[in-house]
């Protein structure tokens, strides 16, 4: 089951054709993506910690994340890609280990990204690509075509959009070098500009995903530039909690209404 799970999940990897995913972060947001009609599921780590009780960048325990994982997995038949930041481990076994846990757990992928859960930059491009080369390693060992979407964190970072141009060059370059390595999928979170989204689609061989923001062009736009994934972060979270506090403002200023 794993394995077609996995198969499946990659098939809806089409450039032009975006996969969209609106990420949730535990079994009730599972349950609510999945009857909205969602082909698949992603966790987004941000959303998971943030539901929790911590921050991100990994602040989360790592039994805790993989209880969380087992929870939302039983309760949908869905393919599941979980938000696994950069590996909860610096040296490339451990890395794979880790993410063994994910798939037993019940997850069929993840996102890996280059940026540091510190926030003092990326690790360097030899740490991704044995990292991205040991979970592969290690997903074939257990016979599962497991989807490494391996995210490079250049463009999020630099809040400059103007700057983005000239990250290109480095940007491509660890596709190719994440590609050789066995990702299947290349994330580029924080880039929103029409031209140069359609340049990483044209150059790039893996399925680009893109990072639904404010500033992002829309769907039906991302599909022209030939975007095969679109994913929402913590955007869903955060609509949800902002309903949630609404909903229970009115109620209380309601009923303080009413006792005056």
């Amino acid at each position: 089951m794993t394995t077609e799970k996995a198969k499946a999940f990659a098939a809806l990897h089409v450039k032009g054709q975006p996969l969209v995913l609106y990420n949730i972060w535990d079994a009730g947001s599972a349950m609510a993506v999945a009857a909205a009609g969602a082909p698949a599921l992603a966790t987004g780590s941000w959303s998971v910690a943030a539901a929790h009780g911590y921050a991100d960048g990994e602040a989360i325990p790592l039994d805790l994340v993989e209880t969380i994982v087992a929870r939302i997995a039983l309760t949908t038949d869905l393919p599941l890609s979980v938000d696994f930041e950069s590996g909860y481990a610096t040296d490339p076994d451990t890395v794979a280990q880790n993410v063994r846990r994910m798939l037993k757990a019940g997850a069929i992928g993840i996102n890996f990204e280059d940026g540091k859960p510190d926030g003092t930059g990326l690790y360097p491009i030899e740490r991704q690509t044995a990292c991205i080369a040991a979970i592969r390693a290690m997903a074939d060992s257990e016979g599962v075509p497991f989807f490494i979407n391996a995210r490079t964190d250049f463009f999020l970072n630099e809040r400059d959009s103007t700057r983005h141009k000239d990250l290109l060059g480095d940007a491509m370059a660890r596709a190719r070098a994440y590609a050789a390595a066995g990702a299947n999928g290349f994330f580029v979170p924080g880039l929103a500009d029409d031209d140069l989204i359609g340049e990483v689609c044209a150059a790039v061989s893996l399925p680009v995903n893109i990072m639904a923001m404010g500033s992002t062009p829309p769907i039906p736009r991302l599909a022209e530039l030939g975007v095969a994934r679109i994913s929402y972060g913590p955007g869903a979270y955060r609509t949800a909690m902002a309903g949630i506090t609404a909903a229970a403002k009115a109620l209380y200023e309601t009923e303080a209404e009413q006792s005056t």
